[in-house]
């Protein structure tokens, strides 16, 4: 192992990889690290305007004076030539959204890991903490993972644990996620300097996949449970957010509770109460409350204030949800 600052590449796109740069950078003053240059997804167009906008790893390398790199992938040999060129003891991979062929791979002295939000081999793949809310997971957490050719198969180097909180949303469960993984990549490098790393083979047959998210599988279907339903609208939020067919269109639906009332005579998807509270919906197991909606063409807002607008009519009790055509 080198005695000499760490020489890293580090390669990353969004929020949840920052984090883990800015832990890295943080260190610099140390002389353990020197992040030696940085590769991100080439900026791509957002908002209403369509305008090109920069990966927050991107803006947050410029802020420090890193080299930024944007391959559209490691196919051409000028970008693969680039890598050699700067000498990398290490490449670290976080969140990076291009998959990195064997030569790249091979190219630091010490390869490349990576920092992945899961307890792997649970949850390999594209969306681990989406995945992990809406199974019902109790728990999650950051595994520091020495990358080989396969999906998330390479060998833990280690792991730190995350419990996941009734009320957590894919959202606040990424940004308590983020912070770890910063944490445990920086216990892992110190780990790697001093040689006390041990790799742990995983096993395969405790395997589960983490597919990639649609928009399709956000549409609710009302007939099963509230258990269920619920997780989804939390795993889904904020992207894609569970979705609903009502009287007034396409209805999202950012967050929900349990509820306790129920109607044996009533059919999943009907309206059974409506407060300023929310709006309870039947399921095909218990029932739901609805607090935070969103119609086409608008913002999210509250049950309370949707009452009082144009889509009233769409939250009656007795309307129904999920049909196109309303019930009589």
């Amino acid at each position: 192992m080198p005695t000499s600052p760490l020489r890293i590449v580090f390669a990353g796109t969004p929020e949840f990889a920052a984090a883990s740069l800015q832990a890295i950078l943080e260190k610099q003053a140390t002389n353990k690290y020197d992040v030696v240059g940085v590769y991100t997804q080439p900026d791509r167009p957002a908002g209403r305007g369509q305008k090109l906008v920069q990966s927050p790893v991107k803006q947050l390398a410029l802020t420090n004076n890193i080299p930024v790199f944007q391959p559209l992938n490691f196919k051409l040999d000028e970008d693969k030539a680039q890598l050699v060129e700067l000498n990398a003891d290490l490449m670290i991979v976080a969140a990076y959204g291009i998959i990195l062929p064997k030569a790249v791979l091979d190219t630091p002295k010490l390869g490349c890991i990576n920092v992945h939000a899961s307890l792997l081999p649970r949850w390999r793949g594209a969306a681990p903490i989406h995945r992990a809310l809406i199974a019902g997971d109790g728990e999650t957490g950051i595994t520091i993972m020495q990358m080989d050719v396969g999906l998330d198969t390479g060998d833990m180097l280690l792991k730190a644990l995350c419990d996941i909180k009734p009320t957590d949303t894919s959202a606040t469960l990424h940004d308590r996620l983020a912070m770890i993984g910063g944490d445990a990549l920086i216990e892992a490098l110190e780990m790697l300097k001093a040689n006390t790393l041990v790799p742990e083979v995983q096993d395969d047959s405790l395997t589960s996949y983490a597919a990639k998210l649609t928009k399709q599988e956000a549409n609710i279907n009302w007939s099963a449970s509230a258990e269920l339903i619920e997780r989804q609208i939390r795993g889904l939020s904020p992207w894609p957010v569970a979705y609903t067919n009502s009287l007034a269109g396409v209805m999202k639906i950012h967050a929900a509770h349990i509820a306790s009332v129920s109607d044996e005579a009533s059919t999943p998807g009907d309206i059974l109460v409506v407060s300023k509270e929310g709006i309870i919906v039947a399921t095909g197991q218990g029932s739901i409350l609805i607090t935070d909606i969103q119609f086409a063409g608008g913002k999210r807002m509250k049950i309370q204030d949707a009452l009082n607008g144009k889509h009233k009519a769409a939250l009656e009790i007795g309307q129904r949800l999920g049909l196109i055509e309303q019930p009589l």
